[in-house]
């Protein structure tokens, strides 16, 4: 394990998992798009070939998830904000999505059609959100079977990407109704459930990879996970304490900003990969 016990490089996971616990608490996002990009960089200088690299930060980056949503979810309970009546109809779904995706879709997919879908969504999403644009009022959630399928679908692209799902979980409960707080905080509660799935397909996917990065278990990263969940645990209730400091409308707009930089991260990965 010599790779981690060097100090430089426990540093630098170090401050990422503290930019992506904050990010995790005020936005209910796991920070799977600032983690990913940055664990590829630090396992290529480090000799992994490149897909390997690219599927080993998803995985990882997954795999914090676990952490950063248990202390991000718990401060926003404390303040009533979390849907749970929505987090036990979504749940079902996202455990069926995310072993979908992890299990299978993730060693075959390369996804340069999905990133560019996926960037379109994304970018639409900010663009409804940055502008304030009020859904029908009598608009709610959908049924149970509704919330299923929706849920599907949070899981599963959530797993090819290496996301906690707040990027489509909060913009769906905005466009249902639910307020920006409560749809921030059931976020948050929803990426347990995403990120323990996930991560089960991960470690059983790669359960046979011939792996050259000492401490892994399958296409997870185990230094790596402990040190960036470590400091995201101490972030995330205090973007959590933010987030309610904040207006709605000031937090609609930094939303935005983070799903237009997500839209922009998938349109260069799609035409450079």
């Amino acid at each position: 394990m010599t790779e981690f016990l060097d100090p430089l490089l426990i540093l630098e996971l170090a401050a990422l998992g503290l930019g992506t616990g904050f990010l995790a608490g005020l936005l209910g996002i796991g920070g799977g798009m600032l983690m990913v990009p940055f664990i590829t960089i630090i396992m290529g200088h480090r000799g992994v070939p490149a897909d390997l690299a690219v599927k080993m930060a998803i995985a990882t980056s997954m795999a914090t998830i676990i952490f950063t949503s248990v202390s991000s979810v718990r401060a926003h309970h404390k303040r009533g904000a979390v849907r749970w009546d929505i987090v036990r109809r979504l749940a079902p779904g996202i455990v069926i999505g995310s072993l979908v995706g992890s299990l299978g879709v993730f060693s075959l997919l390369k996804g340069t059609a999905l990133a560019i879908f996926f960037a379109l969504f994304v970018g639409f999403s900010a663009t409804q959100m940055f502008l304030d644009k009020k859904p029908a009022p009598t608009r709610q959630m959908p049924g149970a079977g509704g919330q299923l399928a929706a849920g599907g679908v949070i899981g599963f692209v959530s797993g090819l990407v290496g996301a906690g799902g707040g990027f489509i979980s909060v913009p769906f409960m905005t466009w249902c109704n639910v307020s920006i707080h409560n749809a921030v905080a059931t976020s948050a509660a929803l990426g347990f459930p995403i990120a323990l799935a996930n991560t089960a397909g991960y470690i059983v996917g790669g359960w046979s990879l011939n792996n050259p990065m000492p401490g892994s278990l399958g296409y997870l990263w185990l230094p790596a996970l402990a040190v960036i969940a470590s400091a995201s645990v101490l972030f995330a209730p205090l973007g959590a304490r933010a987030a309610h400091a904040m207006n709605v409308g000031q937090l609609k707009r930094v939303f935005a900003g983070m799903l237009y930089l997500l839209a922009a991260y998938m349109l260069y990965k799609a035409f450079t990969g």
